[in-house]
């Protein structure tokens, strides 16, 4: 079945017949042909003008019919969605670049193994309307919230360390993510958050902004990544120790039992990849089943034939002549 997602460009279709009744005719000077090909265009022009007019209509209302958008409806699709809002904030400060987390039989960097296991996580998550937000010294929503997970994953995959700065502030990320999610009148609202430090940057507070959170409905759940304390680390290939005093846990673990949510604590890649299993337990995919028809645009057809006859209105034989 064919609909048009514009109906109301057919209002043009007397365009030109308003435009020959209450324009001027143009002045007989205003053509001026070369002597070659004036003569040509004399001869055949008696004749061709019987088509012509019948064509150009025919281009016309053709060319309207494409501006006006045909569509087909698809027949239906199975779409499952859960109803839920998920945001996922990322701390991209400078801190991510240590290697200590051993990924795959070798030390990859913090970072690198949240775009690993993070990026399997998002992409789990059909049904789900997804986001992300990257924050260090200020907070940027990379990827607005999305049936589409699997561009979240590919825009987690290709982030940067320092994007946004070499600092941490937990406060603005937490609110950024809230505010997007508050837009929406989902049933559940849950914010993922995942840092390695404590809050050096920001307008606010990351206590301030877990109220805000709550009041929002959203419900927080937080990993702090790292190593534990003693533990000997390399950034940048200098040895250096890791004090596990450079995660705040104490914050951590009041956002997320002030909001609902749980803290988890990810000292290498397997513990973090134990924490996306136990968050996607406790936030199971609801089974929303709907019915999704997808249209079809079918305006490339009545626009392809629209200049096909455009084109033999053109002078060819006159043109081939002044060419000669």
């Amino acid at each position: 079945m064919i609909s048009f997602a514009w109906p109301w460009m057919f209002a043009l279709l007397p365009l030109p017949w308003l435009a020959w009744r209450l324009l001027p005719p143009a002045p007989a000077a205003a053509m001026r042909l070369p002597h070659h090909i004036a003569p040509a265009q004399a001869s055949a022009g008696h004749g061709a003008g019987r088509w012509r007019l019948p064509i150009a209509l025919l281009a016309w209302v053709l060319a309207v019919a494409a501006a006006a958008r045909p569509q087909q409806v698809a027949p239906p699709e199975a779409l499952v969605r859960s109803g839920r809002a998920l945001m996922l904030a990322v701390d991209v400060s400078g801190s991510m670049a240590i290697q200590d987390m051993p990924l795959a039989a070798q030390m990859v960097s913090r970072f690198a193994a949240v775009k690993a296991i993070a990026g399997g996580f998002i992409a789990q998550r059909q049904g789900d309307e997804v986001g992300l937000v990257l924050f260090g010294t200020h907070a940027y929503l990379l990827t607005p919230l999305t049936f589409d997970v699997a561009t979240v994953a590919k825009q987690l995959d290709g982030a940067a360390i320092g994007l946004a700065g070499r600092e941490t502030a937990l406060g603005d990320a937490i609110v950024l993510a809230s505010k997007h999610l508050s837009r929406l009148p989902a049933r559940s609202r849950v914010l993922v958050l995942l840092t390695d430090g404590v809050n050096t940057a920001g307008s606010i507070a990351p206590a301030d902004a877990a109220q805000l959170a709550k009041a929002a409905g959203v419900r927080i759940y937080t990993i702090g990544i790292g190593s534990a304390g003693g533990e000997t680390l390399s950034i940048f290939g200098t040895r250096i120790p890791a004090p596990d005093e450079d995660l705040d846990v104490s914050t951590l673990s009041s956002i997320a039992q002030q909001t609902g949510g749980k803290f988890f604590r990810a000292a290498d890649a397997d513990q973090l990849a134990d924490a996306y299993r136990a968050i996607d337990a406790l936030e199971p995919l609801a089974r929303g089943d709907a019915l999704l028809r997808p249209r079809e645009e079918r305006y490339p057809w009545p626009l392809a034939a629209a200049l096909l006859l455009g084109c033999t209105l053109l002078p060819w034989r006159a043109m081939r002549m002044a060419a000669t």
